[in-house]
Formats: C-alpha cells, sequence, structure tokens
C-alpha cells in the first residue's frame, strides 16, 4: 500500500513546522487530520425521488468511496417532510482516501473555480473548518454534459487541534488557499 505524498509530506515538513511553531515537547501532541466529511444537503429530494441516486453516483465518483443518504429526523409539515424521508447525501473519508481527496480538491478542483480568490478562514472554535462549495462541476471526475441540475456541498475537516490557531496552520500547511 502506497502512502499518498500528501501523507509523506505531513510527516516529513508539516509535522516538524507545527512543533516549532507551537513547541510541542512530543509528536503526539501535533494536531492531525482526523476526517473530511462531504455532506450535500438535498431539500428538493422531497419532491424528485432520483435527486438522492443522481447525488449519491456524483459523490461516490467524487470520493470514490460510496456514499450514503441521509434520512431526515422528525416530520416537517411545511416542507412537506416526513420522517425517515431522504433529505441529503454524505461520504466520510479516512486515511488514504482521505489524503487523495484533500490532494485533488487542493491541486485540481478549487483552481478550477472561476474568479478564485482564496477560501474564507473562520474555524468553528474548536479547530475544524467547514468549506462550502457552490457548484459540483469543479471536480474532474463528473461529466459536465450528464449534469441535470447544480448542487452544492459542504466539506468539512475534523483536526484533532485544541484552537483555530493550530488548526488554521494545520490547513494552511496542506495547502488549502486561505485568504490573505
Amino acid at each position: 500500500m502506497s502512502t499518498t505524498t500528501l501523507r509523506k509530506d505531513y510527516q516529513e515538513r508539516i509535522v516538524p513546522a507545527l512543533t516549532e511553531k507551537f513547541n510541542y515537547t512530543t509528536p503526539m501532541q501535533v494536531p492531525k487530520l482526523k476526517k473530511i466529511v462531504i455532506n450535500q444537503g438535498l431539500g428538493r429530494a422531497t419532491q424528485d425521488k432520483k435527486l438522492i441516486e443522481i447525488s449519491i453516483n456524483e459523490l461516490t465518483a467524487i470520493t470514490g468511496q460510496k456514499a450514503v443518504q441521509t434520512l431526515s429526523k422528525k416530520d416537517i409539515s411545511n416542507f412537506k417532510l416526513r420522517k425517515k424521508m431522504p433529505v441529503g447525501v454524505r461520504v466520510t473519508l479516512r486515511r488514504e482516501r482521505m489524503y487523495e481527496f484533500l490532494e485533488r480538491l487542493v491541486r485540481v478542483a478549487l483552481p478550477r473555480i472561476r474568479d478564485f480568490k482564496g477560501i474564507e478562514g473562520k474555524l468553528d472554535g474548536r479547530g475544524n473548518y467547514t468549506l462550502g462549495i457552490s457548484e459540483q462541476i469543479i471536480f474532474p471526475e463528473i461529466n459536465i454534459d450528464s449534469i441535470t441540475q447544480m448542487m452544492g456541498m459542504n466539506i468539512t475537516f475534523v483536526t484533532t487541534a485544541n484552537t483555530d490557531e493550530e488548526g488554521f496552520e494545520l490547513l494552511k500547511l496542506f495547502g488549502l488557499p486561505f485568504k490573505k
């Protein structure tokens, strides 16, 4: 099993840089990327059942791992929503697939966004970051001709960092293009 270049980069470049910047005493204190969760909320799926299948196929193609549908937790009559109706799709990536996806996101997908000036640098207070993408066509795995509808997604980077500063530095060293 080969390690991705990003994982090797983490061990050889990022760990020493973070250790030096934050004065960690052991390598176990250095924050790691635990998982990447890609989530697509599909409110229109209550009317169009095929939307969930299309979304599952697209996310599976993008990530290389089978996507699962998420179900509603309760009834909401204003939205014609019943309990346990499919309302979204998600994938949780860990280990090698996580690093491969992050590498494709940073090197291929994000540069394909029109008028791209960087991503917002606001973390959640615990060192985790969520990136919102409005169009799935930035990923090269998606065939533009087969798209019926533009669908956005949230990509959440879950880290072991204790503070936003540590999490921000970790993600910046991984190559996420934050705005200055």
